[in-house]
């Protein structure tokens, strides 16, 4: 064989070789991501702790809570007037794929608290409408396993998820702007100030007091255009009362971050079901967002999608 002829084959032979290495230790690593993820539980060796009087009769009737809020937002120097809604409901949860549970083997199934937030408020003549989901687990000694937020207004969308594994939050987020893109990044397994909301219903005294690390809210990042990362912040849990309430007893939440201009105050019920009555946001504009509790129902609205089911909007408050 003509050495040039032999080089040749050679060479492309090693090419092969190379190719076919390069696909199989890709697979493999695949494979061996996959399996690390699937093999950690992050509710093995963790004890569920003792539910109150009444949670399952209130949770697991086949019903979700329904809160609509009088929202007062701020935004570019303003504050606009607009709809607050907060959805709780229980669901069974794929703790492995992190979506709801549908069928098939109950393995990798939790009962987990999710929370719907919308926001709907309009900028002069352009909407904004925002959301955040929060799934977490009813055992409320696990962290909150999955946050997903998206934002909706005239000039584009975003959308960004935290999912928590092996310990950490891997995290990702598609923009229109620039400046953000297309990402993934990786947080700390601390604390999400989205999972403080169904930490409040779960269990108030669970949640944390002193100086924590804390990820912000999604929907203040998105408004701030500030990167996922973990800040340091102060909390502190209080009895309450507030006339607009009535005499019923309140706890207040207060959690005043160090490294951001940012404050977040949560009023709720102190006996169960720890219903969350109002809340206010300071962003370091001079202004305050504020949302106060209009209504509430009890109702498997996933079956009222019908034409006449829209009285039950006006029993909420929502006229559009």
């Amino acid at each position: 064989m003509p050495l040039k002829l032999l080089v040749s084959v050679l060479f492309v032979s090693c090419l092969i070789f190379a190719s076919g290495c390069s696909e199989s230790v890709s697979r493999q690593n695949a494979e061996q991501a996959t399996v690390s993820v699937s093999q950690v539980d992050p509710f093995e060796g963790v004890e569920s702790p003792a539910l109150p009087k009444g949670f399952n009769d209130y949770w697991y009737a086949g019903e979700a809570e329904i809160n609509r809020y009088e929202l007062s937002q701020s935004r570019y120097g303003e504050l606009h007037s607009g709809d607050a809604v907060m959805i709780f409901v229980t669901e069974d949860f794929l703790t492995d794929k992190q979506v709801k549970f549908e069928g098939g083997s109950r393995d990798k199934v939790q009962s987990i608290l999710k929370l719907n937030a919308t926001r709907k408020f309009i900028t002069g003549i352009y909407p904004y409408s925002m959301m955040t989901s929060v799934f977490s687990p009813v055992n409320y000694n696990v962290a909150t396993l999955k946050t997903a937020t998206s934002s909706q207004e005239w000039c584009g969308h975003t959308y960004d998820q935290l999912n928590y594994r092996n310990g950490r939050y891997d995290g990702m987020l598609r923009s229109y702007f620039m400046a953000e893109g297309d990402q993934t990044f990786e947080l700390p397994g601390t604390q999400l100030e989205d999972g403080i909301w169904t930490t409040v219903r779960l269990n108030p005294q669970a949640l944390p007091t002193g100086e924590m690390s804390i990820i912000p809210g999604a929907m203040f990042l998105r408004f701030k255009h500030l990167p996922h990362r973990a800040e340091t912040a102060t909390a502190t849990l209080s009895d309450h009362s507030d006339p607009i309430f009535g005499d019923q007893p309140l706890q207040r939440y207060r959690i005043e971050y160090q490294s951001i201009d940012r404050s977040l105050e949560i009023t709720f019920q102190k006996d169960f079901p720890h219903a969350i009555l109002a809340w206010k946001e300071a962003d370091g504009s001079g202004l305050t967002t504020t949302a106060t509790r209009t209504h509430h129902i009890k109702s498997p609205y996933w079956g009222q999608h019908g034409n006449e089911d829209r009285v039950l909007r006006e029993k909420l408050g929502l006229q559009n």
